[in-house]
């Protein structure tokens, strides 16, 4: 079955978001989505939740990974939200666990998990990895599910870097310059870096990470997360779904629709068809086939 008929299947990306509390996960997600707005909740059989039941839920302590997040301003991405699991410890990690083990054994692929973004939070207090970390990279297997870290709030390491960047003679006007490289640059070669790709029994390290600062001001910046997680889909059809999914990055959608579908069409049309049979594929055909590739695209 090709790529344009598994698309006709099935419109909607779906994406395990994981990460302790105040770990800037529904900023991100309205990042994403291009929103400010509270995302609204389906249970499992597709029925909206009433926000009033689902706050009086939250207070006594209930949460179902099952539930579905989905933006108005972007519906066409699900968003599944685990709590962290310092709030329920052993039970909660199980629950992800059963979560991502029964959505990997889904027949249809509509319903699989398509990719987890794990975001662990870099301010103040919570530098260090958890418990919580360690267990879910050395005990949980994901199976052929991409795993991107998130490391949320990284402008929280910008006032060390500031401070490190003057004592070595550094100008202040540089040195604001200078913060988010050289921030950056440490952190690649620290210790949490070591810990999340060198730990010992690791099942299933994550694919990649990316670091993520100042998302909670007007003008953050998506793209980098945007990029990654399409770079890491091995599946055409979900990496294309993903990439029309998406609307923070048109030069993505540019770039996968010329790089994927237009040079498909020249390399092979323009040297076998044209040189053997005399042919080449028509332009409605191409136009359909780069369309894929961008949101707001229809086909028939």
């Amino acid at each position: 079955m090709d790529s344009s008929t598994l698309r006709k299947q099935f419109n909607r990306f779906r994406i395990l978001i994981i990460g302790r509390a105040n770990a800037g996960k529904t900023t991100i997600l309205r990042r994403v989505c291009k929103t400010r707005e509270n995302p609204e909740i389906y249970d499992s059989a597709g029925k909206k939740i009433d926000p009033a039941v689902l706050m009086a839920s939250r207070e006594r302590g209930v949460h179902d990974i099952e539930n579905e997040m989905v933006f108005r301003n972007n519906p066409g991405f699900i968003f599944h939200d685990s709590r962290g699991f310092e709030a329920g410890g052993h039970s909660e990690f199980d629950k992800v666990k059963a979560f991502i083990s029964g959505r990997s054994r889904k027949r249809s692929l509509k319903d699989r998990i398509h990719v987890i973004w794990y975001c662990i939070p870099m301010d103040e207090d919570s530098r260090s990895f958890t418990n919580a970390e360690v267990v879910f990279f050395s005990q949980c297997d994901t199976g052929s599910i991409p795993v991107i870290v998130l490391f949320t709030k990284f402008d929280a390491l910008y006032d060390d870097t500031f401070e490190e960047l003057i004592s070595k003679g550094v100008s202040r006007k540089d040195a604001e310059v200078l913060v988010p490289q050289h921030a950056k640059e440490a952190f690649a070669n620290g210790p949490q870096i070591n810990l999340l790709y060198s730990r010992k029994d690791n099942q299933r390290p994550p694919r990649c990470h990316i670091c993520l600062p100042d998302m909670d001001k007007d003008d953050a910046d998506c793209g980098p997360l945007i990029k990654r997680t399409a770079e890491i889909l091995d599946d055409d059809v979900l990496k294309q779904l993903f990439v029309s999914t998406q609307r923070t990055n048109l030069e993505l959608c540019m770039s996968y629709a010329v790089g994927r579908s237009l040079v498909k069409h020249l390399n092979f049309t323009q040297i076998i068809s044209s040189r053997i049979f005399g042919k080449s594929d028509s332009s409605c055909q191409i136009i359909a086939d780069l369309g894929r590739w961008f949101p707001h695209t229809t086909y028939i």
